[in-house]
This record gives C-alpha cells, sequence and structure tokens, in this order.
C-alpha cells in the first residue's frame, strides 16, 4: 500500500511523513465523521423532507422549484461538503423532478455545478479548504466569503442562462411523496444540522465538532430504532479516506524531491492581477486534467505565505474542476448517481456536463480571482 511503502522506504522522509500526519489526520478523520452525518441524515429523511417542502413552496411554478434546488445544493456543500451533495442530494433531486414532471438533467446538472463551487465559504465545504484553513492568519472565513459569494453568484446568472427555457411553465405534483421513517428523529437531525452550521461557520475545531455531530445522530437513530439506508459497516467510507491518504502521501514525497520548484516556474509568483491569473489557470487546467485533490497538494507551495494566492488556488480547484469527468471526486460521484438514478431514460450526459463546465468553470473562476485581487490590502 503507497501509504506505508513510501515512508517505510524512505522516499518520503520520516520528518515529512510525521508532518503530513499532523497536518492531514484531522481532515481525514472530518472527512470519516461527516459521512456518517451525511449518511444518517439521509436515513432520517432530512433531505427528502426538504425536497417535498420545495415542491409545495414552489406553487407549480417550475422557475420557483429551480431556485430551491439550488438553495438546498447550496446549502447541503456548504454545511455538508460536496460529496455529500452528489452523493445524497442528486437522487433526491431527480425523484422530485420525476415527482413534477420536470426534465431532470438541468436540475442534476444544477447540483453537479454547485456541488464545485458553493464549496468555498466554510473550511467544511471541501477537503481543499480543510487543508488551507490554517494558513489564513485572519480565520478562512474572513478571507474567503467574498470570493465565494461572487463564485455562487456567477454560478446561479449562468446555470439560469443555460437551463432557463426547460424551467418555464407549471407542474403538478404525482403522488404523496416520502415520509420520514420517524418524525421525531427527523426533527432532531434537522436541529443537529444547523448546530454544525452554526458551529462550522464559527471556525471551531472540525474533527471533534464532527465526530460529536455523528454520535448524536447515531444515538438518536439507535433511540428511535431506524435502520439507516445502508449497512452500519458501509456507513464509514474507508476506502475513499484511504484514497485520499494515499494522495497525500503520494504528493508528499515528489514534494521531497523537487516538485515543488518545478510547479512554481510554472504557477509563477507574486500578488498582482496577471499574477493571480496564472495561479488561477494552472490550477484549472492542473484540476482538470488530474483532479482537484492532488493539484491543489501539488501547488499548496508555489501559493507560499500569501494569503491572496491562497485564496486565489482555492478558487481554482474549487469552482475550476468542472469540464472532465474526473475532475472532482464530487463529479465522478455525482455521474454514477445520475446513471443509477435516471434508469437510462435520458441521453448520456458527458456532453451537457463537458458543455457546461467550459461555460461555466472561466467565468466562474474569474469572477473568484477577481473579488480577491480587488479586495486584497493596498
Amino acid at each position: 500500500m503507497v501509504v506505508v511503502a513510501l515512508p517505510a522506504t524512505g522516499l518520503l522522509p520520516a520528518a515529512d511523513a510525521r508532518d503530513l500526519l499532523v497536518r492531514t489526520g484531522p481532515v481525514l478523520v472530518f472527512l470519516l465523521a461527516i459521512t456518517v452525518v451525511a449518511e444518517l441524515c439521509a436515513g432520517a429523511g432530512l433531505f427528502d423532507a426538504v425536497a417535498a417542502r420545495a415542491a409545495r413552496l414552489a406553487g407549480g411554478r417550475r422557475i420557483v422549484l429551480w431556485v430551491l434546488v439550488v438553495l438546498l445544493a447550496t446549502a447541503s456543500t456548504v454545511v455538508l461538503s460536496l460529496d455529500t451533495t452528489a452523493v445524497l442530494v442528486t437522487p433526491v433531486v431527480l425523484a422530485l423532478a420525476r415527482r413534477t414532471g420536470t426534465r431532470p438533467l438541468p436540475l442534476a446538472l444544477t447540483v453537479l455545478a454547485l456541488a464545485n463551487t458553493a464549496s468555498l465559504l466554510l473550511p467544511v465545504s471541501n477537503l481543499t479548504n480543510l487543508l488551507a484553513a490554517d494558513r489564513f492568519g485572519t480565520g478562512y472565513v474572513g478571507v474567503m466569503w467574498a470570493p465565494a459569494l461572487a463564485v455562487l453568484a456567477v454560478t446561479v446568472v449562468v446555470l439560469l442562462a443555460l437551463h432557463g427555457r426547460h424551467l418555464r411553465g407549471r407542474f403538478d405534483l404525482v403522488g404523496p411523496g416520502p415520509t420520514p421513517p420517524d418524525r421525531v428523529l427527523l426533527r432532531v437531525t434537522g436541529a443537529v444540522v444547523v448546530l454544525l452550521a452554526v458551529a462550522f461557520a464559527l471556525e471551531l475545531p472540525v474533527a471533534p465538532t464532527a465526530l460529536a455531530g455523528a454520535a448524536v445522530l447515531a444515538l438518536a437513530t439507535w433511540w428511535r430504532r431506524v435502520r439507516p439506508l445502508v449497512p452500519v459497516r458501509e456507513l464509514l467510507p474507508w476506502r475513499s479516506a484511504v484514497v485520499v491518504a494515499a494522495l497525500f502521501v503520494v504528493v508528499e514525497t515528489w514534494h521531497a524531491h523537487g516538485l515543488g520548484d518545478l510547479l512554481a516556474t510554472v504557477a509563477g509568483t507574486g500578488d498582482g492581477p496577471g499574477d493571480l491569473a496564472r495561479l488561477a489557470a494552472t490550477g484549472v487546467v492542473a484540476a482538470n486534467l488530474v483532479n482537484n485533490l492532488p493539484a491543489f497538494l501539488a501547488l499548496l507551495p508555489a501559493a507560499g505565505e500569501s494569503a491572496d494566492r491562497l485564496a486565489t488556488l482555492l478558487v481554482a480547484v474549487n469552482a475550476g474542476p468542472l469540464i472532465t469527468p474526473w475532475a472532482s471526486l464530487a463529479t465522478v460521484l455525482w455521474w454514477q448517481q445520475y446513471r443509477r438514478h435516471t434508469f437510462g431514460q435520458e441521453a448520456p450526459p458527458a456532453w451537457h456536463v463537458i458543455r457546461q463546465g467550459l461555460v461555466l468553470a472561466p467565468l466562474a473562476v474569474a469572477a473568484g480571482v477577481a473579488v480577491v485581487a480587488l479586495t486584497r490590502p493596498t
């Protein structure tokens, strides 16, 4: 296994391996805990309940329904992470499309876009943010809220321009919709998610906070005798955690052998608008070529100690990986869920995904980087 082999053979020096463990250990713990939280939320019917409420609030108007899907996907991404949105919100939205007679692809593509572009506001929204959070001296949210909102605003405008023609007219709800397994558990779950959102916004330590949320939801689920949607042994995403850990080790090993110097040459230096644009372009290309997490890890030393360069890199690797199907784990997971839950009723979405990404990624990244450049201290 890569995680063990590279440190054991000395290719990754022991001091670097220990430093890597200190920096990334809490991130992996958070990944495991927040996945449990998300799965237990789904088992309690939280996503279904929110979607059903959205269908009623829309009053039969498709454009209002789309706005409420935007809010659901954004809230899920910000509080529970982009992968949660891809895995758990996508099937809910597809089911909502069937109930309302709405074309499913525009709603699903909206979820895909927001799973990536809405992942800048809080450290917990994306693993890249967690890895960068302690480098912002004034606090993560204090630096990233403005570019995050700019990216989100551009995303909504572009999505509306791309899909607006499919969101016209009215709909009639078909069927009563899903019933939560236990209303007490549903209320407890909603309260826990709200408290987690507050704790994450206050930038409390994310790993123990997520562990506490997972423990409360696990106890509440056991108390109400509700079975999770997946077997208990599958609640923890061990495979994903191992893959992420392997990426950490591989990229750290590359850095130990000079990768950082090579990438610094490509990404440039400096905090001027042109320098930030160069770094952003490098991040977007790297994320779409390989994947956003290894791209971020590889380019992190090129950001140096500059908060502006670090914010730019985050914008690039969070809002940029929208073009290729493998550019982010959320995109891969979304693709799997879309195919699983449309049962072949839609044409393969490859071109639709690429086209949306080619339009949205440059505009969203440009908006975020422009805000970083305009708000930097004089």
